[in-house]
């Protein structure tokens, strides 16, 4: 494919909006004489219409992330890295439900209204097994979600060094328990560009190196790698098992390496760590178009991540720093967390926008494959402090936690409401 960033960049202007491509720091240089258009100059309505006319129902096409590993007796998942709750959490900012539970019908019926009124319509639900913490929340939520027309998938984790010979088993396993035997109520099934519908699996750590050097040097094998060959073999005997069953069943992986993703039988690409920085995803689309994968990038609000409080001498552990970058917030200074929570909304909107443009374009992939899936992330990934759910308005947190030092802003909903707003202006 004969295509250069500026030729697509001017493309997109031609057509009404580049803003998430040409906007900000390290994005490509427009042409001269243009100006990429802000959030008033894109044609939200245009891109609406163009997935109406495409899509029976829009809202199926944005899908949130879901983490149902929490627990609050004893308490799960608010521990990590030594962390102490119910005031010390595994977050840095305090939930608006504070420590909760993923087994209350009363947190996943908060969830399945904040989701519904957000304007998505499918969650991706985290699964690290048969029989795991995760498996036995599926009903509760399955039941919640059904009654709010939110439609369930699952993204299967990296669980054990054994799951990709297990894989073609639990996915069977995944559409008999949760699709067959509920008669597909709220199972979620993928449109593509037709009519043509079938599940859609996203996968964790597929396409992993071999080996890695430390920072010390020292070169180490990655215990759970598995060559592409083997995800291959089992891929093809999973489509074997279904064949007949649906129009098509997607199986998208975690990774950027689109040629990996192609030798390892897998369909595409679905970027989901937000440190990816806009101007690479261009570049991803193009080689995904080229190898036959379709691709899809993630909504997200940047990183926020938790710090580790015990590292071990000599350890490579570096925190990962607040994205989008930017100069050292304080956050104790509500001026600060407010420079975080704008920073956030237009990561937001940044993310949105170049997904619409990518995944629209003639000239790339999605298109002729009639695809078209974003994921967001994260409803309630709270570690990596990317969710969407709610937290607590800064002025009601309680002086313990003040003192814990929670980064909440004044509007503790901005982010869920930003977004809602800008899938309603489409």
């Amino acid at each position: 494919m004969n295509l250069n960033r500026r030729d697509f960049l001017t493309a997109c202007l031609a057509a009404g909006g580049s803003a998430g491509l040409a906007g900000g720091a390290g994005a490509y240089p427009l042409p001269p004489g243009l100006a990429a258009p802000g959030s008033e100059g894109f044609p939200w309505r245009r891109f609406g219409d163009l997935l109406r006319a495409r899509f029976r129902d829009p809202r199926r096409h944005f899908v949130f992330d879901y983490y149902p590993w929490y627990a609050a007796d004893p308490f799960r998942h608010w521990t990590a890295w030594d962390r102490v709750p119910p005031v010390d959490l595994a977050a840095n900012t305090m939930p608006l439900l504070g420590a909760y539970d993923s087994r209350s019908r009363a947190v996943v019926e908060r969830h399945a209204r904040w989701i519904a009124e957000s304007g998505v319509g499918v969650i991706n639900m985290s699964w690290w097994g048969q029989g795991s913490f995760s498996d036995r929340a599926v009903p509760l939520v399955m039941d919640v979600m059904a009654d709010h027309d939110i439609q369930v998938t699952f993204h299967l984790e990296p669980y054990s060094l054994d799951r990709v010979s297990r894989f073609p088993e639990d996915v069977l396993y995944l559409l008999r328990q949760y699709g067959e035997r509920r008669r597909w109520d709220c199972f979620f099934f993928h449109e593509r560009d037709g009519g043509s519908q079938g599940p859609v699996f996203k996968l964790f750590r597929t396409t992993l190196p071999q080996r890695l050097e430390d920072c010390h040097g020292i070169v180490q094998t990655l215990p759970d790698y598995v060559p592409d060959s083997e995800w291959r073999r089992e891929a093809d005997r999973l489509r074997e098992a279904v064949v007949g069953d649906f129009d098509h069943l997607t199986l998208l992986s975690d990774t950027s390496d689109a040629e990996r993703v192609a030798a390892s039988g897998l369909d595409g690409i679905s970027v989901y760590d937000p440190v990816d920085t806009l101007d690479r995803w261009l570049d991803y689309a193009l080689v995904a178009s080229r190898v036959g994968m379709v691709f899809s990038f993630p909504i997200n609000p940047g990183l926020d991540e938790i710090e580790r409080r015990v590292v071990a001498p000599g350890s490579c552990y570096r925190p990962r720093p607040f994205l989008p970058r930017t100069a050292d917030l304080a956050w104790s200074r509500d001026a600060d967390r407010e420079t975080a929570r704008a920073l956030a909304e237009q990561r937001t909107e940044d993310t949105l926008q170049s997904n619409l443009l990518l995944q629209t374009h003639p000239w790339l992939g999605n298109v002729d494959k009639g695809f078209f899936l974003v994921h967001i992330t994260s409803f309630n990934e709270w570690h990596e402090g990317h969710q969407y759910e709610p937290m607590k308005d800064g002025s009601a947190l309680t002086p313990a936690e003040r003192a814990i030092g929670y980064h909440n802003p004044e509007d503790g909903a901005y982010r869920l409401r930003h977004l809602a707003d800008l899938l309603a202006r489409m």
